[in-house]
């Protein structure tokens, strides 16, 4: 998983790196202020951001706001000393999916952002968002990092489908049910409609997402091919 850490205290930034890398296996990316959180996010696909409230410059508030504003999806988790509960209230208004209060423990750091990372897809209006994959149901677009995959209805139906339950096995069965009803198919279409999205994935690079085959039970969306 990688995770974009927003944290402007040398000492607490550098704790955070590596008991994140060596004890969760995290690939995290340290932004030391708001400006170099924002770049980050807008370059490269991250699963979670940590964020500090009080960064020099813009705030970790400010740059919350903007961050949903452009549609950032990943699960936010705020860093504060503030302790007040308007204050965790302004946050979570904000876009904030968590708030943790400085001084804190790790193991509960850790566990949070466990908890995040295991909550469903984020649905915003008609689109789901998953990562840095968005799909909007009513116009059937499909989404990678802002860029439109061209994908036929159809191809957009199944990725709907099995982003609906990420990381889940989804079974032939309900594949066909939700994306071609009544409609009488051959059992072979659906192999050649996956055929067809999985070279299209891979085309987006190592960090695109990808459809697994789970033997005798069905299909599941990852997020990156090399599991990160």
């Amino acid at each position: 998983m990688r995770v974009l850490l927003v944290e402007d205290d040398e000492k607490l930034g550098r704790l955070i790196v590596h008991k994140l890398a060596r004890d969760h296996g995290f690939r995290v990316e340290w932004a030391k202020d708001g400006e170099e959180a924002l770049a980050w996010a807008q370059a490269e696909p991250f699963d979670i951001v940590i964020l500090d409230w009080r960064l020099p410059g813009r705030s970790g508030l400010d740059v919350l706001r903007s961050l949903r504003q452009a549609g950032f999806a990943p699960p936010i988790l705020m860093l504060t000393a503030r302790d007040a509960v308007d204050d965790r209230v302004t946050g979570l208004e904000a876009g904030a999916d968590d708030y943790l209060v400085k001084p804190f423990a790790f193991a509960e750091l850790a566990a949070r952002l466990h908890a995040l990372l295991r909550r469903p897809p984020r649905w915003e209006g008609d689109g789901l968002a998953i990562g840095e994959l968005t799909i909007d149901r009513r116009t059937k677009t499909v989404r990678w990092k802002g860029r439109a995959l061209n994908l036929t209805p159809r191809e957009a139906d199944i990725v709907l489908a099995l982003a609906r339950r990420p990381g889940e096995a989804v079974s032939r069965d309900e594949l066909f049910a939700r994306v071609w009803g009544n409609e009488d198919v051959t059992p072979n279409v659906l192999d050649q409609y996956l055929a067809r999205l999985r070279r299209k994935f891979e085309a987006l690079g190592e960090e695109a997402p990808a459809i697994e085959t789970v033997r005798g039970v069905g299909y599941r969306l990852r997020e990156a091919r090399d599991g990160r």
